[in-house]
């Protein structure tokens, strides 16, 4: 193992400091210019001018020559071969650092015990070079090969090669022949595909990227939009596109391709057709209009029906009334919060083609066709292997590496907050196994892209294929699925296996050194820390299994290892390598990048649970791909829509997209039994509230399956943000609310990306605040506006605002260096967060259980709007949990996050004037629904206190409030109805959902309240355990999980609620039986209400039964004796005056 360290300070990475550029951009450059020349033997470049060249093309010296061009949109100058072999060392380098620690590059051998057989992936099998003394890899092209520049194949890495070249007279270290290439240049030049100009001085990588945006009045055209406009560019530069003259500008305007044909007009580059990417699709008038008529109706109705309530008092049992006019009042306001956001649903639709012409169709803007699209960083959280199995989180990697975009475009970043090595190898693992199932799914049209679930599917596989290799390559990848399965799941014993023979093997080491070093003298017995070894015979960094000081859960270093390198920008088609091998030859075979990350975490420091790993998942990728778009996922939730990022791109490139803040998708949910007792799908919320809030300002962020804008997450204001009033404060953590213009350069396209107000007056980024802000990464820093401006949509319609120059993407992205993962190693360390805004301001918020609903309520508040998207094939698919007493857990953490909103900052009471009054009310339920909990138990013991009184919350049922409780359930239901058309949900869906809400608001919302209440006012924490119960098991049933009971302390308030009604009842039969006047009106109203209830607990009474069928007879039995003895001795404890017989003739004890 080698190894290669870095300094542990943040680096400087920019260049050139702001004074300096300001001091450039305030003086215009010169025109842009196509540069021609030739390269010459000696490494010269002899530049000529257009007429010059002209004049030579009939001379066989210029016949070959190469367009030069000075960095564009469309070309940035790089190093490729020198860069090649860093990114090649990067790849196979696991890089560790963190506070007060030197960050070092762990060159690995191997990263599995398999070998690796991707050339992207970490640990690829490579030869090594052959030259004694030298340990380095010989230079492998893009499909892995060696790259041999000897007839002889002599192996040898490309700095030994350049050292024969300069010193040994271009001798071959192994046949002694004269290398046929001794120039060092032609050289160099045959190992890399067409020469570029070196980069010019004094610019940093993100500068050259920022060169992208700038734009001067005299220099370069403004669109309609104010931005760089490309197509003017090359028109009146007589620009050209590459390498090379696919489309050459004539005098007369138009263009040619060398046959005289025309090719396309000068007009044609300014004005295209434009196509929207998405509609909107209102709900049809004959279901939405009376479904507001009826909402109205039923407010009418209920405020009718509360004054006659309050006018009509018990004078009985003024306290049975009472404490229903309190909890009707109640449930009336929070029926109103929950319904008014309703009034505005939508639906929405993509167009999928639309954006393939727009974005990956050749264009004169793109004559390749090359894809425009912007880049998505994807991440995925995990943080313990033992709850949430690798073989799970390995399926999600592998539907993320074969979704359908841009492979180049794409960056999957697993965040481990476990820091175990059993997620690591189990990454590396699907990685390896991607080289056959990715290809695969390409060649074949696979759905869904995760394997388990694929293999697993009901259907017939083989429906709508046409190759006719398809069977051969099904059951070829199955066998190989089987075997990647044995693997994962075989990996715990691996490594403790091989950590307890490493162990050993140090022990015996120490031992042997101990007798040495003492002959004579007794020795004590050596005590060595077990550590958890990787494959390459080297301690893991990370959590131990057997933990020790910097290697348990909560304090070891940060870990960065590269899986997969990011792919090359064209296209690489498999090899036919035998007969027995899978076909791939025209398929694609490139992975995207696959990035494993484990934060750095010490004693003392708060991280911050998920939040804080998305985080730092956002500022390390920030500095390793600074995708303007990024997608987060479970580590359970995997793609099952291999097209959804392309249906949710299709709102961002949208006109208006750009204050689109994230794009929400829907979860779905597997292995839910088929009744779905405990409402698991959640289709009433997904279906119903998400879609009426996408009518207003978006959905709320539920913490997975979305798709967000970074520089939203960054904390920036949306741009053309308006405020209507100063009501409120609306804060952001970049700018004021002076009206003071602070610039980094005058008239510069940074301060336009930066921008977050209409004109030019408006504070913009001041970069001396953004250490305060964003850390003291000053790559972190540049990449902020490359990010705002890649995610702009394209400027191709004057309505289109805020928008970018078609064909700027289509540039190729940076490779990786050690210096910036050693960079990105420095931002996920434990004290990078301290004293800057992140968790405040900036990414994921901080202080909630539920960070998400807060995280995407900051956006709305700063006047960002989100997109609610519903796709017609499920886009994502993941778990939730059957068991009853899992499912109220889950429900707790829920409530308890909303509770917390309620009593914090971020109390919709408090939101700004940009956030819209129903959208406003959508979040003020959020922070009040656990409340209604405390109306709730009440009113569910109203109707028991009513038969054991004999009294009722009215006087008597008369027709008046007969007719009042009609009219109220009758519009209910009729809004059910209509609710179900619009929605697309079920009616048994629907009452599935009323159920759950009294199960849990009788137990997990009630003790969220006092949780929270306790927390707010005592500061006191209560945590809720569980003890597990199994009441049997069977393997050989899906849905065994739901009839398992395990005992927690939420199921006593809904058990102690259904045996005080059960009792209730019995008492009033039998109370009404023996009264002289028996009171049919009272025991009607009692029982019917207790009937209500009773029915709405009904499958909590199911879940305690256990399994269907396996419940004793002898529990009823037992169930009706006690009802029947209790109720015997609640009359003779109070029998009836003036009557102590049963039926006249008998005579009770």
């Amino acid at each position: 193992m080698a190894s290669r360290s870095f300094k542990a300070s943040r680096s400087n990475l920019s260049s050139a400091s702001s004074d300096v550029m300001d001091s450039q951009l305030n003086k215009p450059p010169l025109p842009p210019h196509v540069t021609f020349a030739r390269r010459t033997n000696s490494g010269r470049y002899v530049n000529y001018s257009r007429d010059d060249l002209d004049s030579e093309l009939g001379s066989s010296d210029f016949l070959n020559y190469t367009v030069h061009m000075p960095p564009t949109p469309d070309n940035q100058p790089s190093n490729p071969v020198s860069q090649k072999v860093e990114e090649q060392y990067v790849s196979s380098s696991l890089f560790t650092g963190g506070f007060n620690s030197i960050t070092r590059a762990h060159l690995m051998d191997k990263v599995i015990d398999s070998d690796a057989n991707h050339p992207q992936m970490a640990g690829a099998k490579g030869s090594s070079c052959a030259v004694n003394g030298c340990d380095g890899k010989v230079m492998s092209d893009e499909r892995g090969d060696d790259i041999l520049p000897c007839e002889c194949d002599f192996k040898i890495c490309r700095d030994c090669y350049i050292d024969v070249l300069k010193t040994g007279d271009g001798i071959c270290p192994g046949c002694k022949e004269q290398y046929k290439m001794t120039d060092l240049d032609e050289a160099m030049e045959s190992w890399q595909s067409l020469p570029q100009l070196p980069a010019p001085n004094g610019m940093s990588k993100m500068e050259r990227r920022l060169s992208i945006m700038r734009s001067t009045k005299s220099g370069l055209m403004r669109s309609q939009t104010g931005d760089f406009d490309h197509n003017r560019w090359l028109f009146e530069t007589k620009g050209t596109y590459g390498y090379g003259n696919a489309i050459w500008p004539k005098e007369g305007g138009g263009f040619d391709n060398g046959k005289d044909e025309p090719v396309v007009d000068a007009s044609d580059l300014v004005s295209k057709p434009w196509r929207p990417l998405t509609r909107k699709l209102k709900i049809p008038a004959a279901i939405i209009s009376p479904y507001r008529l009826l909402i109205l109706v039923r407010m009418v109705i209920l405020g009718f029906f509360l004054t006659w309530r309050i006018q009509h008092p018990n004078t009985d049992a003024v306290w049975l009334w009472g404490m229903s006019v309190v909890c009707e009042i109640w449930f009336t306001f929070s029926w109103i919060l929950d319904q008014l956001p309703k009034l505005c649903p939508v639906n929405r639709a993509t167009d999928l083609n639309v954006l393939k012409d727009k974005f990956e169709t050749p264009t004169p803007s793109n004559p390749t066709g090359k894809s425009d699209l912007p880049g998505i960083d994807i991440f995925v959280s995990t943080a313990d292997p033992e709850k949430e199995p690798p073989l799970v989180t390995a399926n999600t990697i592998l539907s993320i590496l074969a979704t359908d975009y841009p492979v180049e475009k794409l960056a999957c970043y697993v965040s481990d907050d476990g820091g175990a090595l059993l997620t690591f190898e189990a990454m590396a693992e699907a990685a390896s196994f991607a080289n056959l199932w990715v290809p695969f799914c390409r060649k074949h049209n696979i759905e869904p892209r995760n394997p388990d679930s694929y293999f697993n599917l009901k259907k017939d596989p083989y429906k709508n294929k046409v190759l006719s290799d398809f069977v051969k390559d099904r059951r070829r990848v199955k066998r190989e699925y089987d075997e990647f399965k044995v693997r994962i799941n075989s990996l715990p014993d691996s490594i403790r296996r091989r950590s307890d023979a490493y162990h050993a093997r140090e022990e015996l080491k120490a031992m042997k050194e101990q007798r040495q070093k003492k002959d004579d003298e007794p020795f004590e017995a050596i005590k060595i820390n077990k550590a958890t070894w990787m494959a390459d015979g080297t301690h893991w960094p990370g959590t131990w299994l057997t933990p020790s000081t910097e290697h348990s859960k909560g304090d070891h270093a940060g870990i960065i290892q590269v899986m997969l390198k990011p792919p090359s920008e064209e296209p690489l088609c498999g090899i036919s390598e035998d007969s027995g091998a899978m076909n791939f030859t025209e398929v694609d075979i490139r992975l995207p990048m696959l990035v494993y990350v484990s934060r750095e975490k010490r004693p003392g420091y708060d991280h911050n649970k998920k939040a804080g790993a998305m985080n730092a998942l956002v500022r390390a990728s920030a500095i390793m791909s600074n995708g303007a778009f990024i997608l987060n996922l479970d580590c359970d939730h995997y793609i099952y829509n291999s097209q959804a990022m392309r249906e949710g791109m299709c709102f961002m490139m949208d006109r208006g997209g750009d204050r689109i803040c994230y794009v929400q998708f829907p979860q779905r949910f597997e292995g839910i039994d088929p009744s779905d007792r405990y409402a698991n799908r959640n289709t009433v919320f997904f279906d119903g509230n998400m879609r009426a809030l996408d009518g207003l300002q978006g959905p709320v962020y539920v913490g997975t399956g979305c798709l967000f804008r970074r520089i939203a997450l960054y904390g920036f204001d949306p741009p053309r943000a308006k405020e209507h009033s100063s009501g409120f404060c609306s804060c952001c953590c970049c700018f004021g609310r002076k009206k003071k213009h602070v610039a980094i350069a005058n008239n510069s396209e940074e301060n336009k990306a930066l921008r977050m107000g209409d004109s030019d007056d408006e504070e913009v980024l001041n970069l001396s605040l953004g250490p305060k802000m964003f850390g003291n990464s000053n790559l972190l820093l540049d990449s902020i506006p490359v990010a705002e401006y890649q995610g702009r949509p394209l400027a191709d319609h004057p309505s289109v605002k805020n928008g970018r120059p078609p064909g700027a993407l289509t540039i190729p992205r940076d490779l990786l260096d050690a210096s910036t993962v050693a960079e990105a190693i420095s931002v996920i360390s434990c004290w990078y967060e301290e004293k800057t805004e992140w968790g405040q301001r900036v990414g994921w918020i901080y202080g909630s259980v539920t960070e998400d609903v807060v995280t995407g309520y900051r956006m709305h508040n700063r006047g960002w709007r989100s997109i609610y998207c519903v796709t017609k094939r499920d886009a994502f698919r993941g778990t939730a949990p059957i068991n009853l007493t899992d499912r109220l857990h889950q429900v707790l953490r829920w409530a308890t996050g909303s509770v917390e909103i309620f009593f914090s900052r971020n109390n919709a009471f408090f939101a700004s004037s940009r956030m819209k009054v129903l959208q406003r009310i959508a979040y003020l339920n959020v922070g009040i629904y656990p409340f209604t909990s405390i109306f709730l138990i009440v009113y569910c013991f109203l109707p028991a206190l009513s038969l054991f009184s004999g009294q009722f919350i009215v006087q008597t049922l008369n027709v008046t409030f007969l007719v009042y409780l009609l009219t109220i359930t009758v519009t209910l239901c009729a809004l059910a109805v209509l609710e179900v058309k619009w929605s697309g949900i079920e009616l048994e869906e629907w009452w599935r959902n009323e159920q759950f809400w009294l199960i849990g608001g009788t137990s997990a919302h009630l003790a969220a309240v006092f949780q929270g209440l306790l927390k707010v006012v005592a500061g006191v924490e209560i945590s809720f355990t569980l003890t597990s119960k199994s009441a049997g098991d069977d393997e050989d049933d899906e849905f065994a999980d739901l009839y398992i009971v395990k005992w927690t302390s939420l199921m006593i308030p809904p058990i102690v609620i259904m045996m005080v009604n059960l009792i209730a009842i019995a008492v009033g039969f039998s109370r009404t039986i023996y009264s002289t006047i028996p009171q049919w009106s009272r025991l009607l109203g009692g029982v019917f209400f207790s009937f209500w209830v009773l029915a709405h607990l009904y499958p909590f009474a199911k879940g305690l039964m256990g399994r269907r069928g396996r419940t004793p007879t002898i529990v009823f039995v037992w169930s009706g004796l006690i009802a029947i003895i209790i109720s015997l001795l609640w009359v003779a404890i109070n029998p009836p005056q003036g009557q102590n017989q049963i039926g006249g003739s008998f005579q009770f004890p």
